[in-house]
């Protein structure tokens, strides 16, 4: 018999699994206030929903053996994109949507075994608006959500900001048959993949310094004009981060804007974003997201209807970031009922009973505990938050 969980996976103690409930009801209530409503897409789907259109690679989606092609989804987005403009679609828009559990993906080991990542992800979609002030209204409230979380400043949160537009416009001077080459080797930044290129040297030269072109608003921006001269795409940036940043600075996230950024996934053609915090090793990224209105207008028959705007947070990413030191919710830390003897079991029962109706969480001693002293030590043991004792 297999005493270890499957390749990718890995099991929760209790304590990992009450820090995820915490941190997604933390979230919960902030998408409450902002009036999104919770949605459960489905945790099975169609390949071809998954797929997005190719937006995702089949090596990262889970499938699953079946006469009809269905798969795990990697994301929540295709799922609720997929439902607005089916079973909601005679919902008023816009329709704001939130949404909490876990994904899937697929990754391939350096022997070629296929291996499962799961992870718990809980974000919001904004749904059938286009104006830029969908995408405004999704960075506040990333950041309204980011406040809740508990990071400290030596977690120095950044927010990365790019646009799938903005790569566009710089990549306008590249042949046609090279912009993916480009594309890929600037997004991933490979400085060798793009030394590499059949282009030419002052174009590489031209295009090397993209890579470098990443940091502070105002200056990447004053950047991009001179580089693109007077271009719409640039001033509408410019006038959505102002309105961002007095928030982001209330709550202590730094701004970056970085023009070839673009997420692991191809589901975004316009506004993209990741959040990124110091760990104690390396960087660590605990949301990302942006604008698919192509994804939506595949699953949409009204164009007025297709756009969509959202973001996800990695609830595991943000508990191990955050560590097993955040101080337990007091209405679920247990009080410790125990009873002298076996006869007073019953009683210990009752008692329970009463705390649970006050709405306090208890738990029985099954064994007859002494003292108050050895009731305290088993309390103490077990995490609890005091011992109850019942002498008779």
């Amino acid at each position: 018999m297999a005493l270890q969980p499957a390749a990718g996976v890995r099991d929760l103690n209790p304590g990992e699994v009450a820090r995820n409930r915490r941190l997604c009801e933390l979230l919960a209530q902030v998408y409450r206030l902002w009036g999104y409503q919770e949605v459960d897409p489905p945790v099975i789907e169609r390949q071809d929903t998954l797929a997005a259109g190719g937006a995702i690679a089949e090596r990262d989606v889970v499938r699953l053996a079946s006469d009809d092609p269905l798969g795990l989804r990697p994301e929540l987005t295709a799922s609720i994109a997929r439902a607005a403009c089916t079973r909601l679609a005679d919902q008023p828009r816009p329709l704001r949507l939130w949404a909490c559990g876990s994904t899937f993906r697929t990754s391939f080991g350096d022997t070629g075994s296929p291996r499962i990542s799961e992870s718990l992800q809980s974000g919001v979609e904004l749904l059938g608006e286009a104006a830029a002030a969908a995408d405004s209204e999704l960075l506040h409230l990333l950041l309204s959500a980011t406040a809740t979380l508990g990071l400290q400043a030596r977690h120095q949160p950044t927010l990365l900001i790019g646009h799938h537009g903005l790569l566009d416009a710089l990549l306008a001077e590249v042949p046609g048959s090279q912009r993916l080459a480009v594309r890929k080797a600037l997004t991933a930044f490979d400085r060798l993949a793009l030394e590499a290129l059949e282009l030419p040297a002052e174009q590489r030269r031209r295009l090397s310094r993209l890579l470098g072109l990443r940091g502070d608003p105002q200056k990447v921006l004053a950047s991009l004009r001179q580089w693109l001269g007077p271009v719409a795409l640039v001033d509408d940036l410019a006038t959505m981060l102002a309105s961002v940043a007095p928030t982001a600075a209330r709550h202590g996230v730094r701004l970056q804007v970085d023009p070839t950024f673009q997420p692991h996934f191809d589901l975004y053609d316009g506004l993209v974003l990741r959040l990124v915090c110091q760990g104690n090793d390396a960087p660590v990224a605990i949301a990302s997201g942006g604008r698919y209105n192509g994804l939506v207008a595949r699953f949409s028959p009204d164009p007025n209807h297709a756009a969509g705007t959202g973001f996800g947070f990695d609830i595991g990413a943000i508990r191990e970031l955050l560590g097993s030191g955040e101080v337990p919710d007091s209405a679920t830390t247990p009080w410790l009922v125990a009873a002298a003897s076996s006869d007073a079991i019953g009683a210990a029962l009752a008692r329970m009973g009463e705390l649970h109706q006050q709405g306090s969480a208890a738990e029985l001693c099954s064994r007859p505990c002494p003292s108050q002293a050895a009731a305290d030590a088993v309390a103490a043991e077990r995490g609890c938050r005091g011992a109850i004792w019942l002498a008779g």
